[in-house]
C-alpha cells in the first residue's frame, strides 16, 4: 500500500549501472583505449571499475600516466561517441520502478558522472526523458567532473523549475556505486544504493548508503513509501 505521503520528493538519478546496463560499451571503449596508447590494459575484474567514476580518474587509477589521461580519455569517446554508448540496455523494470515512483509524487531527474552530452542521447534513446525533470551529467572539458559537482549542477537547476527545491531530507540520491553516496553526503542528502550494479561486495555499506536495494520493485517501494 502507498503512503499519502511518500518520504521523498526528489530522487536523484545515477544512470551508468543504475538505470542502465552500460558496461559493454564502456569496456570495449576503455580497451580500446590502451591499445591506442599501447599500454595493456587491466584485469576485466579492474575494468569494471570504470563503470560510474569519472573517466580520468580511473585512468589515471590503473596504469596510465597522468601526462598521456587526456590520449586516453581522447581515445575512448573517439569510439564511445560514434556508436559504442549504445552497446547498452536498460536494467528489467526501470521504467516500470520509474512510473510507480513518478505517479506517487515522487519527482525523479538524472545525475551522472558521464558526460552530459552523451547522457541526454542515452535517456533518450531508452525512453527514460519523458519520466525525469531533466538530466544532468558532466562537461567533457572536466570543469565539472565530480558526482559533487554533478549532483550541485543538478539543484542549481531543478531550484530555478517551477516545483523549486524540497527540503534536503525529501532528497534521495539513488547510485551503484560509492561515490554516488560520497557525493551526495558532500550536499547532506542521504543516498540508496542499488545491489543489480557495479559495486564490489560491501562497497555501498562501507561508503555509507542509507539502504541497499536488491530489485527496481524494492526502489519502487521504498521510493514510495510502503
Amino acid at each position: 500500500m502507498t503512503t499519502a505521503n511518500p518520504p521523498y520528493r526528489l530522487a536523484l538519478l545515477d544512470l551508468d549501472g543504475t538505470l542502465t546496463d552500460s558496461a559493454p560499451g564502456i569496456l570495449s571503449s576503455v580497451r580500446h583505449a590502451y591499445a591506442a596508447l599501447g599500454i595493456e590494459p587491466p584485469a576485466d575484474e579492474a575494468l569494471r571499475l570504470f563503470v560510474g567514476p569519472p573517466l580520468a580518474e580511473s585512468f589515471a587509477l590503473h596504469g596510465v600516466p597522468a601526462d598521456r589521461v587526456p590520449e586516453a580519455v581522447a581515445a575512448y569517446r573517439d569510439v564511445y561517441a560514434a556508436g559504442r554508448m549504445m552497446e547498452n540496455s536498460l536494467y528489467p523494470g526501470i521504467l516500470e520502478c520509474l512510473t510507480a515512483a513518478r505517479d506517487a509524487g515522487v519527482r525523479l531527474a538524472v545525475a551522472t558522472s558521464k558526460p552530459e552530452v552523451y547522457a541526454r542521447r542515452i535517456t533518450a534513446h531508452f525512453g527514460i526523458d519523458p519520466l525525469v525533470e531533466g538530466v544532468h551529467g558532466a562537461t567533457l572539458d572536466g570543469t565539472r567532473g565530480s558526482k559533487a559537482d554533478v549532483i550541485a549542477h543538478a539543484l542549481t537547476s531543478l531550484a530555478a523549475s517551477p516545483g523549486g527545491l524540497p527540503s534536503w531530507e525529501e532528497i534521495v540520491m539513488v547510485g551503484d556505486r560509492e561515490h554516488d553516496v560520497l557525493g551526495a553526503a558532500v550536499h547532506h542528502i542521504t543516498c540508496l544504493g542499488v545491489a543489480w550494479g557495479y559495486a564490489v561486495p560491501g562497497e555501498l555499506e562501507a561508503a555509507g548508503a542509507l539502504r541497499v536495494v536488491a530489485t527496481t520493485d524494492e526502489l519502487a517501494r521504498v521510493l514510495r513509501g510502503e
